[in-house]
């Protein structure tokens, strides 16, 4: 349930460490900035500096929990995410030690993305985004749109019987799961046994795991916004994320 105020309300989160906490972070709106054009999202050099610091500092007790696909995750990030644990498309892929979960793709995907794609061919300001478990539709750039796309995201939904996921300017047609889940399974992995899990998010896609964090005995950590969230703390955006990993690093 969320039942914390909106996030300008919310204090700065404290210290953490690996000995106590385990940490999980969003990847878009956490970690690099929204754009309008989601495909050309890459981690710039100093991302890449601060995911290697973490590594160190954290080890095994470190992972990203992402609404991107395992490939777009390896794509946009690069080496630098070898060793590290990835939740990826809302928590239904998981790698961890080595080992890949990876559900079959959904029943009616394929015929949805067709259609998906129709769509955004009738509206150039609409963006449709191809997952390994999803479509997105983003209309970032086209808000008076909103209302079409949701109503024809939600009809396509249903014809095909997928689930509806909405975001910042963006709805995402996919399975079932979400972020909570792969926090929870994650958590009973010997590398995270002992610890207290932190998720760091900024969207609605991250609410289950924020919830989860908390549920489990650690805490979130909400990233701008001005929603009801299950966050304790937040931070003012991914500047202001990025600042605070960096201390954990020292």
């Amino acid at each position: 349930m969320l039942t914390r105020p909106a996030p300008s309300a919310l204090a700065p989160p404290p210290a953490i460490s690996p000995a106590q906490h385990s940490l999980f972070i969003d990847f878009d709106g956490t970690l690099v900035p929204l754009i309008d054009r989601p495909d050309l999202v890459r981690a710039d050099d100093a991302l890449i500096d601060l995911l290697g610091a973490l590594r160190n500092r954290f080890g095994p007790r470190l992972a990203i929990v992402s609404g991107r696909s395992m490939d777009q995750l390896d794509d946009m990030i690069g080496a630098t995410i070898a060793g590290l644990t990835l939740a990826g498309s809302h928590g239904v892929e998981i790698r961890h030690d080595g080992h890949l979960q990876h559900p079959p793709r959904p029943a009616g995907l394929d015929a949805a993305n067709a259609e998906v794609r129709e769509f955004v061919a009738l509206h150039p300001q609409l963006i449709a985004e191809t997952k390994s478990q999803g479509v997105a539709i983003h209309y970032r750039i086209a808000p008076a749109l909103e209302a079409e796309v949701q109503r024809e995201a939600a009809t396509i939904a249903l014809r095909h019987g997928l689930d509806l996921q909405p975001g910042k300017m963006m709805i995402e047609l996919r399975g079932p799961g979400n972020k909570g889940e792969a926090i929870a399974a994650l958590m009973k992995k010997p590398a995270f046994i002992g610890s207290l899990p932190v998720m760091i998010g900024d969207d609605l896609t991250d609410e289950p795991a924020l919830a989860v964090a908390a549920d489990l005995g650690g805490f979130g950590i909400l990233v701008g916004g001005d929603r009801d969230t299950a966050a304790l703390y937040g931070l003012a955006d991914v500047a202001d994320v990025r600042s605070w990993l960096w201390a954990m690093c020292a």
